[in-house]
């Protein structure tokens, strides 16, 4: 069992709407969409996930589970949700993010949730409001049906889509045995994913007329010699070892900023560039990659100067087959689906890699669908029913 949160549980400020008590998750999800939750730090003005969280936890709480917010970042509320075991059992954690992209480029209403051909359509439908409806109903169908001797706890937490600060504030005060992240994975058994590593490269030059170049040092040519490196970089990672489920990581430049008027030798260029990681690969590693190439072009350039300034970066994630959450979920999937799930990676980063390195063993397992990010998203309602059921199976199976 957990030990006792240094928060205090909250209870709903207000009695929860009757259809905070449906356990349909298809009507739960339709619920879920019509909330705007855009992601602030990717919109500015963005809604947050204030108002989603609250419906959330009324929604849990009216289920019986002990509702805990935190709030480290104003107005960006994570919640745990637990369902306390008798003990001597395994604890679970489903995790999954409140926080989508922008609605701006949706094509339709993107918070009216419209069903066409058995696929519920929506901003957030797939990714992922239709894994926060069946970890939501899973949970609560698995603990109503008697006591169970483990911990179920319920993690939706803000801000997946940028910095994961959900995730990484829970995981202060949360742990448990093992975790699913629901993500959308088309009911496939995800246990690996890329990391990424982002930097600065400013190229330093020097200002000058145009008309004296005698005088100047135009920084936007010399990085151009760097951006020639950088993808000659990215030709010999596609061609060296691969990862058996991930490929090779990947690299490429995706800002650059540099000069003032025509009229001006530019004294500086910036690009910031993105490199995608595998298992084995680390932000130190990418590092010393990257100082490699720049060193050999300030040797071997006239007046090649430059200064690397690291971002924010995340490592990859590589669960291990045998472990008991990725069998126990395996082995209820297969029986589900009628046949073993297929084994897949993901070149996109989720919160897994932090709960993995937190020591929760964990997996993503989530519905079949499309559209994430793009103009139009929806999720297959089969499968989230489908997701639900095993998810519920699991919990009962594991917590047990």
């Amino acid at each position: 069992m957990l030990p006792e949160p240094p928060s205090t549980p909250s209870a709903p400020s207000t009695p929860a709407a009757p259809d905070a008590l449906d356990s349909d998750p298809g009507r739960l999800l339709a619920r879920l969409i019509s909330f705007d939750s855009v992601n602030p730090d990717l919109v500015p003005g963005g809604a947050g996930e204030t108002v989603i969280a609250d419906f959330c936890s009324q929604w849990l709480a009216a289920r019986g589970f002990e509702v805990h917010s935190l709030e480290k970042r104003p107005g960006r509320p994570s919640l745990v949700a637990i369902a306390r075991g008798t003990g001597g059992g395994r604890s679970l954690m489903l995790n999954g993010h409140l926080d989508t992209v922008s609605l701006a480029d949706y094509d339709g209403d993107p918070l009216d949730p419209e069903i066409r051909d058995g696929k519920m359509h929506g901003r957030g439908a797939f990714d992922m409001k239709g894994g926060i409806a069946a970890m939501m109903v899973a949970a609560a169908r698995a603990t109503a049906q008697g006591p169970l001797r483990g911990d179920v706890i319920v993690a939706c937490v803000a801000d997946e889509e940028y910095g994961s600060h959900g995730t990484a504030e829970v995981l202060e005060s949360f742990t448990a045995d093992a975790a699913i992240v629901t993500e959308p994975s088309h009911l496939q058994l995800t246990l690996a994913h890329k990391g990424f590593a982002w930097y600065d490269v400013e190229i330093e030059g020097r200002a000058a007329h145009g008309s004296r170049p005698e005088l100047g040092i135009d920084a936007i040519a010399k990085a151009g010699h760097f951006l020639v490196a950088l993808e000659e970089l990215g030709q010999r990672l596609a061609q060296g070892p691969a990862h058996p489920l991930l490929g090779a990581g990947t690299v490429h430049a995706s800002v650059i900023h540099g000069g003032q008027e025509p009229s001006t030798y530019p004294a500086h260029c910036r690009i910031t560039l993105e490199r995608r990681t595998v298992a084995g690969e680390s932000a130190d590693t990418v590092e010393r990659e990257l100082t490699d190439i720049l060193d050999h072009l300030a040797a071997t350039v006239p007046d090649f100067r430059y200064r690397l300034t690291p971002g924010l970066h995340r490592e990859p994630f590589e669960a291990d087959p045998e472990a008991p959450i990725v069998r126990t979920l395996a082995r209820h999937a297969e029986q589900a689906l009628g046949h073993p799930p297929v084994v897949r990676a993901e070149p996109f980063w989720t919160d897994c890699a932090l709960l993995d390195r937190a020591g929760l063993p964990c997996l993503l397992f989530g519905v079949d669908g499309a559209g994430a990010h793009a103009a139009t998203e929806y999720v297959d309602l089969a499968s989230l029913d489908r997701l639900a059921d095993i998810l519920t199976h699991t919990i009962a199976d594991f917590c047990s």
